[in-house]
Order: C-alpha cells, then sequence, then structure tokens
C-alpha cells in the first residue's frame, strides 16, 4: 500500500461538492489514476486520523479535454476523482473550516 500522500492529491471545492458535504456527508477529492477504493479508502483514514469511518468509495474517471493554443492543439491529462462517504456523525475538520 502506498502512503497517503501518493494516494491522495488535493481536495475538490466547488458548490455541488460542499452541498454534497453539508447534505450528506460525502467530501470529494482528486485522486491518484492508478489508486483503487480500498486505497483511497484506507488513505482518508490515515490523512485525517478516521477510524473506520469511510462508508463507501465512488471513483470517475475522466478524460482530459482537448485545448488549442494558437494553431497548436493538445490534451489534458487524463484525472480521477472519488467521492468518499463517511459514516453519520464523522466529519474531516480541514473541510469544516474552509
Amino acid at each position: 500500500m502506498r502512503p497517503y500522500y501518493e494516494v491522495l492529491k488535493r481536495r475538490m471545492v466547488t458548490e455541488k461538492s460542499l452541498e454534497a458535504m453539508e447534505k450528506l456527508n460525502r467530501y470529494t477529492f482528486e485522486v491518484a489514476r492508478e489508486a483503487n477504493k480500498l486505497e483511497i479508502a484506507k488513505a482518508v483514514e490515515d490523512a485525517f486520523d478516521l477510524k473506520r469511518k469511510v462508508l463507501s468509495v465512488n471513483t470517475i474517471s475522466r478524460t482530459g479535454k482537448y485545448k488549442r493554443k494558437g494553431r497548436k492543439g493538445g490534451y489534458r491529462p487524463d484525472w480521477k476523482k472519488a467521492v468518499i462517504t463517511l459514516v453519520k456523525g464523522a466529519t474531516i475538520k480541514s473541510f469544516e473550516d474552509s
């Protein structure tokens, strides 16, 4: 198993993710593309000192968008998003601060 800082890249803060955080206790992260659901759940528990609080992990693989700069074009890199659902009553403190 890889350490959590190699699995979790950054947290995602959007209007939709903030609403899911408040109402459904779901947190959204950008994760490593090769990480599986078990590694993601373990990384969240290790990074935020949660003991068996992850209820489920849903992952979404996103392909990079096509972008142009002048006549040249290319693709942004592919990435993976994970939506983590915690048990009722559990929270991640660093998300609550922002």
